[in-house]
Protein backbone atom coordinates (compact mmCIF):
# COMPACT_ATOMS: atom_id res chain seq x y z
CA UNK A 1 0.00 0.00 0.00
CA UNK A 2 3.27 2.63 0.19
CA UNK A 3 2.92 3.02 -3.89
CA UNK A 4 -0.39 4.48 -2.83
CA UNK A 5 0.82 6.73 -0.49
CA UNK A 6 0.77 10.94 -1.33
CA UNK A 7 2.38 12.49 1.98
CA UNK A 8 3.85 15.88 2.48
CA UNK A 9 7.53 14.65 1.06
CA UNK A 10 5.91 14.26 -2.29
CA UNK A 11 4.71 18.28 -2.24
CA UNK A 12 6.73 21.18 -3.93
CA UNK A 13 7.12 23.42 -0.97
CA UNK A 14 8.62 26.66 -1.35
CA UNK A 15 8.70 30.08 -4.33
CA UNK A 16 11.98 29.38 -5.53
CA UNK A 17 11.31 25.77 -5.84
CA UNK A 18 8.04 26.60 -8.26
CA UNK A 19 9.61 29.79 -9.18
CA UNK A 20 12.32 28.39 -10.80
CA UNK A 21 10.38 25.42 -12.21
CA UNK A 22 8.35 28.20 -14.38
CA UNK A 23 10.95 29.94 -15.66
CA UNK A 24 14.21 27.98 -15.86
CA UNK A 25 15.27 27.55 -19.31
CA UNK A 26 15.93 23.28 -18.53
CA UNK A 27 11.97 23.00 -17.97
CA UNK A 28 9.95 21.14 -20.42
CA UNK A 29 5.73 20.72 -20.82
CA UNK A 30 3.47 18.71 -22.70
CA UNK A 31 -0.32 19.05 -22.62
CA UNK A 32 -2.59 15.93 -22.59
CA UNK A 33 -6.32 17.77 -22.30
CA UNK A 34 -7.51 18.64 -19.36
CA UNK A 35 -3.68 18.99 -17.90
CA UNK A 36 -0.68 20.87 -19.09
CA UNK A 37 2.81 19.47 -17.34
CA UNK A 38 5.71 21.68 -16.70
CA UNK A 39 8.97 19.25 -15.37
CA UNK A 40 12.69 19.74 -14.79
CA UNK A 41 15.17 17.84 -13.38
CA UNK A 42 15.41 18.84 -8.89
CA UNK A 43 18.67 19.27 -7.87
CA UNK A 44 19.41 17.95 -4.60
CA UNK A 45 17.27 16.45 -2.24
CA UNK A 46 17.10 15.98 1.51
CA UNK A 47 16.87 12.40 2.17
CA UNK A 48 13.84 10.45 1.93
CA UNK A 49 12.01 12.68 0.01
CA UNK A 50 10.06 11.36 -2.96
CA UNK A 51 11.72 11.17 -6.24
CA UNK A 52 8.70 13.28 -7.76
CA UNK A 53 7.67 15.93 -6.04
CA UNK A 54 4.44 18.03 -7.70
CA UNK A 55 2.18 20.81 -7.17
CA UNK A 56 -1.28 21.10 -8.56
CA UNK A 57 -2.30 24.40 -10.47
CA UNK A 58 -6.48 25.32 -10.93
CA UNK A 59 -6.43 29.12 -12.33
CA UNK A 60 -8.84 31.42 -11.33
CA UNK A 61 -8.99 32.58 -14.59
CA UNK A 62 -10.76 29.19 -16.38
CA UNK A 63 -12.91 27.97 -12.46
CA UNK A 64 -14.22 31.47 -11.58
CA UNK A 65 -16.01 29.23 -8.35
CA UNK A 66 -13.28 28.31 -5.44
CA UNK A 67 -15.72 25.41 -4.89
CA UNK A 68 -15.32 24.09 -8.64
CA UNK A 69 -11.09 25.00 -8.11
CA UNK A 70 -10.70 22.88 -5.16
CA UNK A 71 -12.58 20.11 -6.97
CA UNK A 72 -10.62 20.14 -9.98
CA UNK A 73 -7.92 19.91 -7.73
CA UNK A 74 -8.75 17.16 -5.63
CA UNK A 75 -9.56 14.69 -8.49
CA UNK A 76 -5.75 16.17 -9.82
CA UNK A 77 -4.51 14.55 -6.73
CA UNK A 78 -6.82 11.79 -6.69
CA UNK A 79 -5.46 10.62 -10.22
CA UNK A 80 -1.77 11.74 -9.42
CA UNK A 81 -1.97 9.53 -6.26
CA UNK A 82 -3.06 6.36 -8.34
CA UNK A 83 -0.98 6.85 -11.37
CA UNK A 84 2.18 7.90 -10.09
CA UNK A 85 3.35 4.67 -8.32
CA UNK A 86 3.78 3.35 -11.88
CA UNK A 87 6.26 5.66 -12.96
CA UNK A 88 8.67 5.34 -9.32
CA UNK A 89 8.14 1.65 -10.14
CA UNK A 90 9.54 2.18 -13.56
CA UNK A 91 13.01 4.16 -12.28
CA UNK A 92 13.06 1.88 -9.53
CA UNK A 93 15.48 -0.38 -11.25
CA UNK A 94 17.48 2.36 -12.50
CA UNK A 95 21.00 3.16 -10.38
CA UNK A 96 20.18 6.99 -10.66
CA UNK A 97 17.14 7.93 -9.97
CA UNK A 98 15.67 10.42 -11.59
CA UNK A 99 14.64 13.86 -9.61
CA UNK A 100 11.81 15.54 -10.57
CA UNK A 101 9.59 18.68 -9.62
CA UNK A 102 6.44 18.46 -11.77
CA UNK A 103 3.34 21.03 -11.78
CA UNK A 104 0.05 20.44 -13.05
CA UNK A 105 -2.01 22.83 -14.53
CA UNK A 106 -5.80 22.47 -14.79
CA UNK A 107 -7.12 23.79 -18.51
CA UNK A 108 -10.20 22.88 -18.56
CA UNK A 109 -13.26 25.61 -18.13
CA UNK A 110 -14.93 23.31 -16.28
CA UNK A 111 -14.58 20.48 -13.59
CA UNK A 112 -14.38 17.49 -15.90
CA UNK A 113 -15.07 13.62 -14.81
CA UNK A 114 -12.78 11.90 -12.54
CA UNK A 115 -11.93 9.49 -15.33
CA UNK A 116 -11.11 11.78 -18.07
CA UNK A 117 -8.48 13.23 -15.75
CA UNK A 118 -7.36 9.99 -14.85
CA UNK A 119 -6.86 9.43 -18.24
CA UNK A 120 -4.88 12.53 -19.45
CA UNK A 121 -2.38 11.76 -15.94
CA UNK A 122 -1.56 8.26 -17.04
CA UNK A 123 -1.35 10.08 -20.66
CA UNK A 124 0.97 13.11 -18.92
CA UNK A 125 3.02 10.98 -16.79
CA UNK A 126 3.56 8.55 -20.02
CA UNK A 127 5.14 11.42 -22.39
CA UNK A 128 7.13 12.65 -18.93
CA UNK A 129 8.47 8.93 -18.21
CA UNK A 130 9.42 8.88 -22.26
CA UNK A 131 11.45 11.92 -22.32
CA UNK A 132 13.27 11.69 -19.12
CA UNK A 133 14.13 7.99 -20.24
CA UNK A 134 15.56 9.09 -23.22
CA UNK A 135 18.02 11.85 -21.71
Amino acid sequence: MKKFELGKRHKLCGVIAVDRLFTSADSQSALCYPLKGVWRAASGRAEGDAPCKFVITVPKKRLRHAVDRVAARRRVREAYRLTHGRVEDCHAGEAQTPLLDIAFVYVANRVLPSAAIHAAMERLLGKIHNVNSQT
